[in-house]
């Protein structure tokens, strides 16, 4: 899932990531339809292929979000397609065939924050805490290259700053194994140290010094996108598709799957056990009516109760004091020397 306000650079990113063209229809709203615009859900769906690896990517994009003049409700959209998700799969789950599940669930959400701003803004902090429990979040600074690298570097500083002071928490990155090679643990701390993902996005191919690159071209010079010295752009793709593209997966399963999950089996409980409550309820209500009619048969075996109790009391007394004298007369016996 991205989010984030128009003009941020998701589109583009997204189809440098993925090398396609998802948006070639989209249509630019103008200003008098943003005044009441509103965040929709966009899906697209896409294969691609990774080291031999042929993968099927579903990208959800959020246009709207954060567009509007009131943006108390951006959120909403989002956090509810991602629940219907959740919903969906665990009623497919809870079904009889299980084998053909379709998993829709949304595995990452990248948060777009925008690069000439000091921090995060109260808008971003809100929706960053309503998707914190429910998607693993990676932070991503769109269109950097409007920045320096000492403004990049504070940039960063003072978003996980406020995260901190806010308690919140975005994907955690887990740690290498001790057996993996000293080129991936030196590649993990690289991408450990990147957050949030600095990029610029570009579907531009230039030809510089006889080499063909991504990048973007200005009276000063050119942005390559693929250059780690310019932008986090490869270390967000190696991220997403490479490294870290199961593990998402096994988070949303294990953490965030599963607590929609409990939430869902809690609140059938609670529902079950108020139906039942109703039905007990409405039972003795129905009943009340023959109760002149019953009563003197309810009153004759109760009273049976109580004998066939007292019967058994007595019984197991009787039982009890026939063992105490056999025990006594044992012990006479014993006591008894023979000449």
């Amino acid at each position: 899932m991205v989010v984030g306000e128009s003009g941020l650079g998701k589109s583009t990113l997204i189809n440098s990531l993925f090398l396609g063209d998802l948006y070639k229809n989209r249509i630019i709203p103008n200003v008098e339809e943003r005044i009441e615009k509103t965040t929709r859900i966009e899906k697209k769906t896409m294969d691609i292929e990774e080291r031999g690896v042929r993968l099927r990517l579903t990208v959800v994009d959020t246009p709207g979000f954060g567009d509007a003049i009131n943006c108390e409700d951006s959120w909403r959209v989002c956090t509810a397609y991602i629940d219907e998700q959740f919903r969906q799969y665990f009623t497919d789950e809870s079904g009889l065939n299980r084998r053909n599940i379709q998993d829709n669930r949304v595995h990452c959400c990248l948060y777009f924050v925008p690069p000439w701003g000091h921090s995060l803004r109260q808008m971003d902090l809100d929706m960053i805490k309503r998707l914190q429990r429910k998607v693993n979040i990676v932070l991503v600074i769109g269109k950097a290259d409007c920045l320096t690298k000492t403004e990049v570097r504070n940039l960063k500083e003072r978003i996980l700053r406020d995260l901190e002071d806010n308690h919140i928490q975005l994907y955690q990155f887990p740690e290498c194994d001790s057996d993996e090679d000293e080129d991936f643990k030196q590649q993990d701390r690289e991408l450990k140290a990147s957050i949030p993902f600095a990029v610029v996005g570009s579907n531009t191919i230039l030809d510089i010094a006889g080499k063909k690159v991504r990048g973007r071209q200005y009276p000063w010079g050119v942005v390559n996108v693929e250059d780690p010295e310019h932008s986090d752009f490869i270390k967000l793709r190696t991220f997403l598709i490479s490294t870290h593209m199961q593990d998402l997966k096994d988070t949303t399963q294990d953490v965030h799957y599963e607590n929609f999950r409990a939430q869902c089996i809690s609140q059938i409980s609670q529902h079950a056990l108020r139906e039942r409550g109703k039905l007990k309820r409405d039972s003795i209500s129905s009943t009340n009516g023959f109760e002149s009619v019953i009563s003197e048969t309810d009153r004759l075996l109760l009273q049976k109760d109580e004998e066939i109790r007292r019967m058994q009391d007595m019984l197991t007394q009787m039982q009890e004091k026939l063992k105490q004298t056999h025990l006594m007369e044992m012990k006479k016996n014993d006591s008894v020397i023979d000449v």
